[in-house]
């Protein structure tokens, strides 16, 4: 039940924009604020729950006045497991350590239970190893447990948030929570980040799929629940007593308000779309007693989120009176104005308590320790830091509990992937279904034969979505999987016990005509930027499966989609093709969850009945803004009975065609799913470049804006003699096939200026499916160029084949490779024709 407060806060988004116009105070709001200023006062007062007993309180207090400065400074820092060792814990006196994406057990991000359990104690064991006279604050590890305890093998895997939210179920979201919980601590974590309570307005988003909804009241309705399934209600009990973990809102705030639907990018709205829409879901959070909340990467009208004072301190814990722990994203503090990964005093100052600085977390050791010694940072705001995230230890009862494998339900590994926790999962997808079309093929009769086709019909990682295993949850093949079913298995069970059969051919060939054909296809797993599209359609090879929709309804047979996908996309084709279409989400381990949705019982009537309802608009078009084709709150019942089809308009109202042009840089920055990255040779000290300036390699590859064509419209590199090796590429986690432009003339066009003299030869190189193939090759026309000249190079891609690569399954194709001294800018990376170049490279092409 919604709290008054809550529902006068949260509104729909439409509701929350017209009040704008109706209220003169409010109206003002919109005009031209200030990038840092805000209005605590009209932001809602919140009642922070009490969650420590005076006994608790006095005990933080006490542990405070006899830390160390060093202790206090290592406390405030989060380091990855990756880049740290037990016993750097215990010389630093760290804080805490995450698990990212792709870290694990002695680098294995798919080690077994067992090892995480075990680092777990050691972290712990490590951290508790203190000198005489100094307490012993035990160590606290956070994961992205976002949909279940997605980093480990075997574990229960639930529908992503967007499919969590067509269900409109509170009470499942709460159970979900729970299992999640129970799971994470059979491993030896103590804290989730989740849930994200993101309310995307651009689908266009790589992490839309992370929100429950675009609704601001439909989201809200489900934190606390979520919030309860986690760390349980709020209470003075430590949350280690029960099966519970502590939980994480992010981002804060509008992260899913971004320009142009970038990851990262800036929320350019008013402070009152700001509080009614995207702080709506923080008012449940914090009456629910949530025990951290993560700050975003994105910026509010330009200024940093991990250092925007107005929102933190003033807003966030003065105003609603949030009282636990604030925490920066990945190395975010580096993004903000004036910081880097390596020292951000700002950020300290803006209220955040602990810096999560998974690589450089030893270099912002010292330059912290350093600012609060100068006074740069003032002792009273570090022992407020300090004094919150001990208050986070005190309520998880870590002082008591001793180590992981000590605690209730660690070692119990037959918890993971329980029956009964697959069962809430499998629940969870049956209510997430929606239902968009039935010309009445559908539900699927007993005894009939049934073709599955689709390249997503048996593949749980695809099914699965991003944060499963993996950072972007590629690289996976179903035998990492152990218990789950594909939505192919799920589908064959069903059609053998329902007396009929069950034949998978991924392109629609049979060998016996089928009753009817379910098509899975759709979207391919991705994580956070990566995700971001240009436009609200599939790529071109991902809509090949709507050939065979067209195909076999051709040829007579009643076809029935199913879509995977994070986010409702333009697909009118495979809606005119299909005679039922279904949107399934990403809905993780339990792909049995689909099928019981499509078969009849033995009576023939539905064994379940659809209760999804679309979180958001799906779209008529793939333009952003464009019209709607089924409405925010859509969704058809088999109770509706079989309804009569208007064909659809098949244009996308869109030039591109999803594939964004075959551009991968523009005007300084990566395209929708590209990275930008300046690490070693063999890969190692890697740099994302998100701003300028920026320093990889320990300051021995510079990046920095430059103009071209526009201001700030190119990326310049200042490399020196001694990077030894520096390698500037640009990547996605998910390869392309450059197949076809390579038995054409097709050219990788580089458009560059030479800023200094070269001193040695550059090369280029290819990556395939994440790993270098084929040999470099050497690009003598860069050294070549006319200093400060800029110029389009070509080289074929036909070099690269020749040299070895595997042009079906390119994840990087630009790897400009140094070892030496050399000064150049980018301002575009694409694929184009022989009369695009001004020099074309000379290397052999087979």
């Amino acid at each position: 039940m919604l709290s008054k407060t809550i529902l006068l806060a949260a509104g729909s988004a439409a509701l929350a924009l017209s009040a704008q116009a109706a209220d003169p105070a409010a109206a003002s709001v919109a005009e031209d604020i200030p990038a840092a200023r805000v209005h605590p006062e009209r932001w809602p007062e919140v009642a922070f729950p009490t969650v420590l007993t005076e006994a608790g309180e006095a005990r933080v207090q006490a542990i405070l006045a006899r830390m160390t400065l060093e202790q206090k400074v290592g406390q405030i820092i989060q380091a990855d497991i990756a880049s740290v060792t037990p016993e750097d814990v215990r010389r630093y006196r760290l804080g805490s350590v995450l698990n990212g994406g792709n870290s694990g057990p002695g680098g294995d991000d798919l080690a077994p239970a067992q090892d995480w359990l075990a680092l777990a104690d050691a972290f712990y064991e490590a951290s508790m190893d203190v000198g005489p006279g100094e307490p012993a604050i035990p160590i606290v590890w956070g994961t992205d447990a976002v949909h279940g305890h997605s980093n480990i093998v075997g574990a229960t895997i639930f529908p992503h948030n967007v499919g969590l939210g067509a269900a409109r179920d509170p009470e499942l979201i709460e159970r979900i929570g729970k299992v999640t919980a129970v799971e994470i601590r059979v491993t030896g974590q103590e804290w989730t980040f989740a849930p994200t309570v993101a309310v995307p307005q651009d689908y266009r988003w790589g992490r839309a799929y992370e929100g429950y909804s675009s609704d601001p009241a439909l989201v809200a309705a489900y934190v606390g629940s979520m919030i309860r399934g986690l760390q349980g209600p709020p209470s003075t009990t430590p949350i280690l007593a029960g099966p519970h973990v502590a939980a994480s809102t992010k981002h804060y705030l509008a992260d899913g308000a971004t320009t142009d639907g970038k990851d990262q990018g800036d929320a350019a709205i008013s402070e009152l779309e700001l509080r009614l829409v995207h702080g709506a879901p923080y008012i449940p959070a914090i009456e629910s007693g949530v025990a951290t909340i993560m700050t975003s990467f994105s910026s509010w009208n330009g200024v940093k989120l991990s250092a925007h004072r107005g929102l933190v301190t003033d807003v966030l814990k003065g105003r609603m009176n949030y009282g636990g722990l604030v925490i920066t994203d990945w190395n975010a503090h580096g993004q903000v104005a004036g910081c880097s990964n390596a020292s951000c005093p700002r950020a300290v100052d803006a209220g955040i308590d602990m810096f999560m600085a998974p690589d450089s977390w030893r270099m912002l050791y010292d330059s912290t320790l350093a600012q609060v010694r100068d006074g740069t940072i003032a002792m009273e705001r570090l022992d407020d830091a300090v004094a919150r995230v001990l208050r986070l230890k005190e309520r998880l009862g870590l002082f008591d509990m001793g180590k992981p494998s000590q605690r209730a339900l660690s070692g119990e590994y037959e918890l993971l992937g329980a029956p009964d926790h697959r069962a809430v999962a499998r629940e969870a997808v049956r209510k997430s279904m929606v239902l968009l079309k039935n010309a009445g093929v559908l539900p699927l009769q007993p005894g009939g034969r049934i073709l599955v086709a689709g390249d997503a019909a048996h593949d749980i990682a695809r099914q699965s979505g991003g944060w499963t295993l993996s950072w972007q949850g590629t690289g996976l093949d179903n035998s990492l999987f152990p218990g789950a079913t594909s939505l192919w298995e799920g589908i064959e069970q069903a059609a053998t016990a329902s007396g009929g059969s069950a034949e998978l051919s991924p392109e629609g060939s049979f060998t016996e005509r089928p009753d009817a054909a379910i098509v899975v296809f759709g979207e391919t797993p991705y994580a956070e930027f990566q995700g971001d599209i240009a436009s609200l359609q599939l790529r071109p090879e991902l809509r090949r499966p709507i050939a065979t929709m067209q195909r076999l309804k051709q040829q007579g047979i009643p076809v029935v989609a199913v879509m995977i996908t994070g986010r409702p996309l333009y697909v009118n084709e495979a809606l005119n093709a299909a005679d039922a279409f279904v949107a399934a989400w990403l809905p993780g381990s339990e792909g049995g969850g689909v099928a019981d949705m499509l078969f009849a019982a033995a009576d023939g009537a539905p064994a379940h009945e659809f209760q999804g309802l679309l979180p958001t608009a799906w779209p008529a078009t793939a333009q952003h803004g464009g019209e709607t084709l089924y409405p925010f709150g859509y969704g058809l019942r088999y109770s509706h009975g079989p309804r009569a089809w208007t064909a659809l308009p098949e244009d996308s109202g869109v030039s591109d065609d999803g594939s964004d042009g075959g551009v991968f840089f523009d005007r300084g920055v990566p395209a929708s799913s590209w990275s930008l990255t300046v690490s070693r040779a063999d890969g190692t000290d890697a740099l994302r470049v998100t701003t300028v300036p920026a320093e990889a390699l320990g300051g021995r590859v510079r990046i920095a804006a430059t103009d071209h064509g526009v201001q700030e419209g190119a990326r310049s590199l200042a490399i020196a003699a001694h990077a030894q090796g520096a390698v500037i590429e640009l990547s996605t986690f998910d390869p392309i096939d450059l197949s076809r432009e390579t038995n054409g003339d097709m050219l990788l066009l580089a458009t560059v200026r030479r800023d200094a003299p070269i001193a040695r030869p550059l090369y280029m190189s290819v990556r395939c499916d994440g790993e270098p193939c084929g040999a470099a090759v050497p690009i003598a026309e860069f050294g070549e160029l006319a200093e400060g000249e800029w110029q389009i190079l070509g080289v074929p891609l036909k070099c690269f084949r020749a040299a070895g690569a595997d042009m079906m399954r390119i994840s990087s194709p630009f790897r400009l490779m140094a070892d030496g001294d050399a000064g150049l800018s980018i301002a575009r990376v694409a694929l184009g024709s022989l009369s695009d170049a001004d020099a074309i490279a000379d290397c052999p092409t087979g």
